[in-house]
């Protein structure tokens, strides 16, 4: 079998205040440890090669962006903004737009629910229907050769609650 070489990560934001409107929502508290929590994590697989280098592209919605920032700190990185990956974007359109990324870099994408599970169940299973539920900061990884539609393996799945 050949070896996959193509990695995706994909992270929910963490928990959000309530509020309106949904784009401008703030991480709470309890949102902030949890981000900071996984960025720690993802800096350490990076530093020990278990992960190549990242490339961080985040939802532009506010909680999104201070997720992403805060994994930007931890790898000394800079956060890319796309604006196809908000909570009710197309997960095929993600795919398509996966398909022409290079893949010289790991990508991970900063997101929110429900794409991220739709994105998953297209990528792993060839529907949005399939798709995973995200805890928040939650982060799933994903290796294939091609992003295509039902071309992708789900490796893990990780949460700032199993981390210690």
């Amino acid at each position: 079998m050949k070896e996959v070489s193509n990695k995706l990560l994909l992270m929910r934001h963490g928990e959000a205040v309530a509020g309106a409107p949904d784009n401008l929502r703030r991480l709470s508290t309890r949102g902030e440890q949890e981000v900071t929590r996984m960025a720690r994590w993802l800096a350490d697989r990076v530093a020990s090669k278990e992960l190549g280098r990242l490339r961080i592209i985040a939802s532009p919605y506010t909680r999104a962006q201070q997720s992403a920032q805060a994994v930007v700190q931890a790898l000394g990185s800079e956060v890319e903004t796309y604006q196809g990956i908000t909570p009710d974007d197309s997960p095929n359109a993600v795919c398509d737009w996966l398909m022409a990324q290079p893949d010289s870099d790991t990508l991970l994408l900063v997101s929110h629910m429900p794409l991220l599970g739709e994105l998953t169940g297209v990528l792993t299973r060839g529907h949005a229907g399939f798709g995973v539920s995200f805890a928040t900061a939650g982060v799933a990884e994903l290796s294939a050769d091609v992003w295509a539609s039902g071309c992708a393996e789900l490796i893990s799945m990780t949460d700032p609650r199993q981390l210690s």
